[in-house]
């Protein structure tokens, strides 16, 4: 395969890149260094990526249409994996923009290439995200999303929307994976983990939302890369025994499919830290704060369809996963 990974000096984009490299796929990963966070993390990674002659980096933004076109005419990609967007919950409150360009107009433009370039299958990032106001456990594909509590919510539930008019109208395989709380090495900065560990090393308060009351579906970034691989070589096709009556919002009757990518099974934050605790050494000063406006108190991912159509579940413990990041953490900062 020769695979577009927008976002590739992202935390999973980096992950995934490495991943098809590995396995031998050439990887041309388009990422803009936006300094939405520290850069030089987003270098590092890429210095890593770099290594192999499979790789090839293109500073390039979603929302630039020419540039865009003209990747995707040049390159002929048989594959494109799309994890570029503006991300968090709580950043869309101060920063709407960024979100409506990064993750509607930019998407808007990696579903013109593809179209336009005979890619044979589309898979992009979307969120648990979008469940919103569900709370109806687990969380499952099969049921309507249409209540956001964010707009970076609302923006995953529109590629989604997105992908399917451009399956239907152009017949373009397209699948949607949404991400339960990724966490691992190489993690962003703003993410709870990351935050955590550096102020229990530093000996600092961390602020914990909803006093400590939230369960979490966390799912170590190795298992969704595993998720990616596999769903990209299994192209969506339509599900035959879809109806206009009953409307299964995770197929349809063209090449549309989107699944759930979670370790299916919930850890209480209480718990989370204080595997971080054993795994640092020292004990967590808390600040204890209430709900941040558009988070959810609970998550909790059904995924028995990934489980059927490519025979992977995500299983890594926090136990393990928390110490791999803890490890990293240390040798990167050298703390």
């Amino acid at each position: 395969m020769k695979i577009l990974v927008t976002g590739a000096a992202g935390f999973i984009g980096f992950h995934l890149s490495k991943r098809f490299t590995a396995a031998g796929h050439e990887v041309v990963g388009l990422d803009n260094l936006d300094p939405y966070y520290d850069i030089n993390l987003k270098k590092a990674r890429l210095a890593i990526l770099e290594e192999s002659s499979l790789f090839r980096h293109v500073n390039i933004d979603l929302q630039d249409d020419q540039p865009m076109s003209d990747l995707f005419k040049e390159e002929k990609f048989t594959h494109v994996v799309n994890l570029a967007a503006q991300a968090g919950v709580r950043y869309s409150i101060e920063n709407p923009k960024a979100y409506i360009n990064s993750n509607i107009v930019g998407f808007l433009n990696v579903l013109e290439g593809c179209r336009h370039n005979e890619v044979k299958h589309l898979v992009y990032a979307s969120s648990s995200s979008v469940y919103g106001m569900n709370t109806t456990m687990p969380l499952s594909p099969h049921e309507g999303v249409d209540h956001p509590m964010s707009l970076y919510a609302a923006t995953k539930k529109s590629s989604e929307m997105m992908a399917h008019s451009y399956s239907n109208l152009y017949d373009l395989p397209t699948t949607g994976l949404r991400f339960f709380t990724v966490y691992g090495p190489w993690g962003r900065p703003d993410m709870a983990l990351y935050l955590f560990t550096k102020n229990i090393i530093e000996e600092k308060p961390i602020n914990v939302f909803n006093y400590g009351k939230m369960r979490r579906d966390f799912t170590y970034v190795d298992d969704i890369v595993e998720g990616i691989v596999r769903v990209t070589g299994n192209i969506a096709t339509p599900n035959p025994e879809w109806n206009g009556v009953t409307h299964d919002p995770c197929t349809s009757s063209v090449p549309y499919r989107v699944y759930n990518i979670g370790n299916n099974s919930v850890v209480e934050l209480s718990r989370y830290i204080e595997v971080i605790e054993e795994v640092v050494g020292k004990k967590a000063i808390y600040n204890y704060m209430p709900m941040q406006p558009g988070d959810v108190p609970a998550t909790e991912a059904d995924v028995e369809d990934l489980v059927r159509d490519v025979g992977f579940k995500p299983d890594t413990t926090v136990e393990v996963g928390i110490k791999n990041f803890v490890d990293w953490y240390r040798d990167y900062y050298g703390k």
